[in-house]
């Protein structure tokens, strides 16, 4: 069988691609190297719970037409993400906001909070012109410019050292451009209107999307690319645009994550989907409690155990799963070469974080095939 589209990767990008290809007449195969669909969305059922075994995903969008698409496919519940730090014991609420800088210094009311970070700040900045320095040699200047020493020790510099590997001292100031402080009493993470998970897992949302839609995992691509090339017209490719082209270039670098899961015989075990743990001598960064992500009130008692996800950062090897680009000048560069390759391919697609070599939340993905479908089929159709 000749097919209009042969999808290299059966994630989100992959995914919606596929699904508005089908909707638009064109015959698809959908192709994963793992021995399950959904890319880095997939769920896996432990004890009745929904683990996010590749990292926590909470879609987040003020985008209605997207929201809508994604609750047409599956509908979303009403999780709102509010995460929490522990610092040495003691719990701050995140993002940094009110509740935050009461349980740091105790103020009260937004001018109190205001007061006290310009003071900090302005005492960051004494030490730089102390030290004859005009701009932040390093992350650690920089954050404390941007917010003040007492957030930055106890909420920022641990848990970033354990994200890079290495000291802020030794990070770029770049990394963090601005530090969002909100002087309310909210704890939602995110500023978007819509946000939740799908019911029943991600898996329905990949299900959904790949309904009638012809797939195959186990299927490593580059072992036979002249053959499956050839069963189809067009080339939707979701991998690594460094692999697809034999790493001509050089390899592009990746952050990336390990996580140890262990089932708890109890119901409840930290009271919330997400507890970061701030400080350098904790070796992860963070305790993730699935089923927080779906299950609320009575429900989470009602399911007797419960399963947590200790996240670790790691430096990236041959081998291990990629997740997030390094966006440091030198492998911008090489990505740039390899994106003027990739643009004079006229019969293939390059889509999603690993193929454009970007971090991307989950509703731009969409929105991106949404934008893209629309040219590709709809002018065509």
């Amino acid at each position: 069988m000749k097919y209009d589209y042969l999808i290299v990767g059966s994630g989100l990008y992959g995914a919606t691609f596929a699904h508005f290809a089908h909707k638009y007449g064109k015959r698809c195969l959908v192709t994963d190297k793992r021995q399950q669909l959904g890319g880095n969305l997939y769920c896996e059922n432990v004890e009745g719970i929904n683990v996010h075994k590749y990292g926590a995903h909470i879609f987040h969008t003020s985008d209605k037409q997207v929201w809508d698409f994604v609750n047409s496919i599956v509908e979303f519940n009403r999780y709102t993400n509010s995460p929490v730090a522990n610092y040495k014991g003691r719990l701050y609420n995140l993002p940094f906001n009110m509740n935050t800088f009461y349980q740091m210094w105790g103020v009260a009311t937004p001018e109190e909070a205001q007061a006290k970070i310009d003071e900090q700040k302005a005492e960051a900045l004494a030490r730089m012109t102390a030290d004859d320095i005009t701009e932040p040699r390093n992350l650690e200047e920089q954050a404390q410019i941007l917010i003040g020493k007492d957030i930055y020790e106890k909420l920022i510099k641990g848990y970033t050292e354990k994200q890079w590997g290495r000291k802020c001292t030794d990070l770029p100031a770049f990394i963090i451009r601005r530090l969002p402080v909100r002087f309310v009493f909210d704890n939602n993470y995110f500023n978007d209107k819509y946000q939740g998970i799908p019911i029943g897992g991600y898996n329905k949302l990949t299900e959904g999307l790949l309904e009638d839609v012809e797939t195959k995992t186990g299927v490593d691509y580059f072992e036979d690319r002249n053959y499956w090339n050839s069963i189809a017209d067009k080339t939707v490719f979701t991998g690594k645009i460094d692999e697809f082209f034999d790493y001509q270039f050089g390899k592009l670098e990746y952050r990336t994550v390990r996580f140890e899961q262990e089932i708890i015989n109890k119901p409840n075990y930290q009271g919330n989907a997400v507890i970061n743990y701030t400080e350098r001598e904790v070796p992860y960064t963070r305790i993730i409690e699935h089923k927080h992500f779906e299950m609320f009130g009575q429900q989470i008692y009602d399911c007797p155990k419960t399963v947590v996800s200790r996240e670790y950062s790691t430096e990236w090897q041959d081998g291990m799963e990629p997740y997030y680009p390094v966006n440091d000048v030198r492998n911008s560069a090489i990505y740039q070469q390899y994106k003027t390759l990739a643009d004079l391919e006229s019969n293939v697609i390059f889509g999603g974080r690993l193929a454009e070599y970007k971090y991307y939340d989950m509703a731009p993905i969409i929105q991106k095939v949404l934008d893209s479908n629309n040219k590709i089929f709809a002018l065509k159709s």
